[in-house]
């Protein structure tokens, strides 16, 4: 099996890397048994790049190996130390390279050396216990979990970036024009369909270069798909100027020049978009007698017609001088009207499932499901082994909202919530207004572990609560004594307050100490 040198189409499925996960852990040193959470987040995943690259011409690499991944993001550890970075895959590929999913949208038009597009983006990495952290969740028992990266199937499709395209029979002598005015050197044989790919050629007139492509031979009927040209007339959408190059010594009975221009050209508007572009005609194979005769007949009808016609021979380089000076005339034209090519970064993100709102609730058959982008990457970064992860989950649900639109909408306690795509859904049983996570946690998300409870910590905010109420010659000590042991130095002139009262000191009171 012959292996292909020249690939303008292919598919591509391209994975993006999976972010960290954060880790949850506590600083540990001695003497310091509660040295406060230390987990550090993890990296984010590489995403899928791909870059034009002046020195690509082909998408051959991608129609041996269609399957490229991107580096996964390190996972956090403790001590605060965040995971590494995931690297990028930057894809090479040629300018003029036009990116499309597989239901036909076009996403991007990579023309101009360095024109980016993230086509899968790398998952974010999770959080770690100590990024999590708050005056009310003072040490987390938990972290988030790194996001997948995206993961797509694209279509690439080549579209060759020439100035000048020539367009023509088979066999009426593209490639040898081409060899003859360029350092191109493409095969030429004495039989149809020679060419096979499109060839380029650098064109040199005067002051000024371009690029001339040709497209292999066009018959009647290309635009529905006989013969070989059909499958690259894209290739012609990006030139300036077309060419049809006409066969004066054409051996077919019935055929001429004239005739073929005809042909060729409403093959041109079958395919569409090519209306605007300038035409020039070269009469090949002038050298041949035959075909100088028949040259002379045809110039006046064709000049007629507003056509600017040169008589040329790619076998001698007759007329080619001619030729292509009134190429590089219209490649300038052209050039002048034509913005500059900057180099763009383009980023192919999904579409958002909620429209312009955080979420949306719909109810089906199994139940109410809740589809949106916040929602669903927070199920995501959820590790549901952890029952306080699922409370913070419970939390940020809450506060954005989703509880009280499912009450809105008529839920009621025991119906299913399923949070996700129905593809890969995570189901709850809704539980308006009740406390979720572990059994230690006084609210959601809230661990109580490290809350510090000891017996001291009440003792000092006992007698805060009480100074303001003792008399002029009562010190803090004597409010202490009379508070540790009443039966010994007798009853108060105040009322003993203590923690069930909702004047009870909200602050810790040991900086007085």
């Amino acid at each position: 099996m012959a292996v292909p040198t020249f690939v303008d189409r292919v598919t591509l499925n391209v994975s993006a890397g999976r972010g960290g996960h954060g880790v949850a852990s506590v600083h540990r040193e001695k003497f310091k048994p509660l040295g406060g959470p230390d987990g550090g987040n993890g990296g984010p995943g590489g995403s899928v790049i791909l870059r034009v690259d002046p020195n690509v011409t082909t998408l051959v690499d991608y129609h041996h190996s269609p399957h490229r991944k991107a580096e996964h993001g390190g996972h956090g550890a403790g001590a605060h130390k965040n995971g590494g970075h995931g690297a990028d895959l930057v894809l090479p590929v040629p300018s003029g390279t036009v990116v499309s999913l597989k239901t036909g949208e076009v996403v991007a038009d990579l023309v101009g050396a360095g024109t980016e597009l993230v086509v899968a983006e790398g998952g974010r990495g999770g959080l770690g216990n100590a990024a999590l952290a708050s005056s009310k969740r003072k040490a987390p028992g938990f972290a988030l979990l790194g996001e997948p990266g995206h993961e797509i199937e694209v279509v690439l499709e080549l579209k060759v970036v020439a100035d000048i395209g020539l367009v023509g029979f088979p066999s009426a002598g593209k490639s040898s024009l081409i060899a003859s005015i360029s350092r191109a050197r493409p095969k030429i044989a004495d039989y149809p369909f020679t060419t096979l790919v499109p060839n380029l050629g650098v064109v040199t007139a005067g002051e000024t270069t371009f690029t001339v492509a040709d497209v292999p031979g066009l018959i009647e009927g290309a635009s529905d798909g006989r013969g070989l040209g059909h499958d690259f007339l894209r290739h012609v959408e990006r030139c300036a100027a077309l060419v049809h190059v006409l066969d004066t010594a054409t051996l077919e009975p019935g055929r001429n020049p004239v005739d073929d221009l005809d042909i060729i050209e409403l093959e041109l508007s079958r395919y569409g978009g090519l209306e605007d572009r300038p035409r020039l005609v070269a009469l090949n194979k002038v050298d041949v007698p035959d075909g100088r005769d028949i040259s002379d007949m045809v110039i006046e009808e064709l000049t007629a017609r507003g056509l600017k016609v040169f008589p040329v021979s790619a076998a001698s380089g007759e007329g080619t001088r001619a030729l292509t000076f009134a190429m590089a005339e219209i490649v300038l034209a052209a050039r002048v009207e034509e913005a500059e090519e900057v180099a763009t970064r383009i980023v192919l993100r999904p579409p958002s499932v909620d429209g312009a709102g955080d979420f949306t609730i719909a109810q089906e058959s199994d139940g109410w499901r809740v589809r949106g982008a916040k929602p669903e990457r927070w199920i995501r970064q959820t590790d549901f082994s952890n029952d306080e992860a699922v409370g913070f989950l419970a939390d940020r649900l809450d506060r954005l909202g989703v509880e009280r639109k499912l009450v809105e909408l008529g839920a009621v306690e025991g119906d299913t919530v399923l949070i996700g795509h129905p593809d890969n859904s995570v189901v709850f049983d809704f539980k308006p207004g009740l406390d979720a996570g572990a059994e230690n946690l006084a609210r959601r998300g809230e661990d109580t572990r490290m809350r510090e409870e000891r017996a001291a910590v009440g003792r000092r905010r006992a007698i805060a609560a009480n100074m303001p109420d003792r008399t002029e010659a009562e010190t803090r000590a004597d409010v202490a004594r009379r508070l540790d042991k009443p039966e010994v130095y007798g009853p108060t002139s105040y009322e003993i307050k203590s923690p069930d009262d909702p004047d009870w000191a909200e602050e810790d009171p040991g900086a007085q100490d």
